[in-house]
């Protein structure tokens, strides 16, 4: 992957783990974004493409990773809920 590419991949993580901040109402670092939306990003992948979506480009990408970032800390917000 070229320096431009994991520039816009870091750029990409970082809006998708922002949008899913702002979708499930957490605060989290810049740092802690960048991580949930690269983790996002592998889950919506595998979905679209278990789906048959094909999303490309920079907002299929980014569209992708949010979704799937937004499953991502909806999934850990009911395992980390106490009983």
């Amino acid at each position: 992957m070229s320096s431009i590419g994991v520039f816009s991949a870091a750029i990409i993580g970082i809006l998708a783990g922002w949008v899913a901040d702002i979708a499930v109402a957490q605060r989290h670092s810049l740092f802690a974004k960048l991580l949930i939306g690269v983790i996002g990003s592998f889950i919506g992948a595998f979905i679209a493409q278990r789906l048959g979506l094909p999303l490309q480009g920079f907002w299929g990408g980014l569209l992708v990773s949010a979704v799937g970032a937004v499953l991502f800390l909806a999934v850990l917000g009911l395992v980390r809920r106490p009983a």
